[in-house]
């Protein structure tokens, strides 16, 4: 007879339930609520930048160019993943991650990353759900970039 320790199975699944990239729709919203936690955008990874590129401007230029392709290069996430194009929404998705990431776009950058495993899984109906919060944060992300960086830094 198999004896279980009690309650292993529930956290266990609780646990899975916590885990990015998992395809129920239960499993990814612990992360998205988590996700939007995060600030919209952290002003220290730009300063930090700045600090990196020795205020040479890169950083602004970076910041700007990031909010003038993001209609761009969220249409093209979402042409891949509407189309169920695994390595084209791939690519795209991680291109968001590591830009997000780089302006300080915590938020969004964490939402890359589970839409990320969402793709990796194949879940390209998750991915169609994910993408609403994509679009959302990505906007806000873009605005809020303008309003306390790009506009305070011209």
């Amino acid at each position: 007879m198999h004896s279980q320790d009690p309650g292993t199975s529930r956290e266990a699944a609780a646990a899975g339930s916590l885990q990015p990239g998992i395809s129920s729709a239960a499993g990814t919203a612990l992360p998205q609520e988590a996700a939007g936690l995060l600030p919209l955008v952290d002003a220290a990874v730009l300063e930090e930048l700045e600090d990196e590129l020795a205020g040479s401007g890169l950083a602004q230029r970076f910041a700007r160019d990031y909010a003038a392709m993001w209609d761009q290069r969220y249409a093209r996430l979402a042409a891949a993943v509407d189309g169920q194009d695994r390595a084209s929404a791939l690519d795209a998705v991680i291109s968001l991650k590591i830009t997000s990431a780089m302006v300080g776009g915590l938020r969004l950058a964490k939402l890359a990353e589970l839409l990320e495993s969402v793709i990796r899984l194949g879940d390209f109906g998750q991915g169609r759900a994910l993408m609403e919060r994509v679009a959302q944060d990505g906007g806000q992300t873009v605005t809020e970039l303008q309003a306390t960086y790009i506009l305070e830094n011209d």
